[in-house]
């Protein structure tokens, strides 16, 4: 497994650090991207090449960078978005400029890095490499719209959907690719400031206290740094899944990886059963607007 070179982005923290460290204790190389280089540091000290990025720079940027990552080894093996963010609060007090600068980093970055990924990817696989993906982030919010979060909800489901058509379109190539969907995992995620990946809107309606909004501002104060999900638990279980190797040994690679038992729960006890039950009651209707 010494030929697997993974690219992250959003290596500074959370799953991207976890993955870059599991990759890097396996023997694999590593490209470790951050906005701020200085905050890869201890990357680059454990052996990974690190360079800065931002998932949301000009076509050009983000392709010359790419350029001087393939390289730096030879090539590029697995490609993993980890960048991004949540923006909290109601649809209402985000202001439009809030919301561009959630979808831009979380979707639009998302497409950034499959359009200048992919021709190395391409080249990867057909120089023999046997395990070659790209991977962006989902959530449990790609199934669920939360209150305080629906734009952030919007975006991790834009973020899966996009990833589904990417696989379609890379597979003849030899290429995977695949949705990394967890639930809650006990990263900086939640922490509130724009050095972390939780920001609060600008501005707060009073309106909304005492609402489902401001409940989920709850959920969300109570759930940070108290999370199910172990990430070094879930780094392992991913970089096992993108290399065909320990616990996903003899399996094939799916469309979308779900972590941790919430998310797990959640799509088999609720979200599935009540879409199957809204459509088992509405079906009649739905049929009767046919030709």
């Amino acid at each position: 497994m010494s030929d697997l070179v993974w690219f992250i982005t959003g290596a500074s923290s959370g799953f991207g650090k976890y993955i870059a460290t599991e990759a890097l204790r396996r023997g694999h190389k590593v490209i470790a991207t951050a906005r701020k280089i200085a905050s890869i540091d201890e990357l680059g000290v454990a052996g990974a090449a690190t360079l800065e990025l931002d998932v949301t720079w000009d076509d050009k940027m983000i392709a010359a960078k790419f350029k001087e990552a393939n390289q730096i080894y030879g090539r590029i093996t697995h490609v993993v978005n980890c960048a991004g963010y949540i923006l909290e609060g109601a649809v209402e007090e985000a202001s439009s400029k809030e919301v561009y600068d959630q979808f831009n980093t979380n979707v639009f970055g998302a497409a950034n890095i499959t359009r200048a990924s992919v021709r190395y990817l391409r080249q990867a696989a057909q120089t023999g490499s046997s395990h070659v993906v790209i991977a962006h982030f989902g959530s449990l919010a790609s199934y669920w719209s939360f209150p305080a979060m629906a734009h952030y909800c919007a975006t991790k489901a834009a973020v899966s959907l996009l990833t589904d058509g990417i696989g379609r379109e890379v597979a003849p190539f030899g290429i995977k690719a695949c949705t990394i969907e967890p639930g809650f995992f006990r990263t900086e995620f939640l922490n509130v400031g724009e050095a972390q990946r939780r920001i609060q809107t600008a501005a707060t309606i009073p309106a909304y206290v005492g609402t489902p909004v401001a409940d989920s501002r709850e959920l969300l104060i109570r759930a940070n740094n108290n999370q199910a999900g172990d990430p070094e638990k879930g780094a392992k279980v991913i970089v096992d899944v993108f290399t065909g190797t320990g616990i996903a040994s003899g399996k094939e690679l799916p469309d979308r990886l779900h972590l941790g038992s919430d998310i797990v729960g959640t799509l088999k006890d609720s979200i599935i059963p009540g879409m199957l039950k809204t459509m088992d009651q509405w079906a009649e209707v739905s049929r009767s607007t046919d030709f």
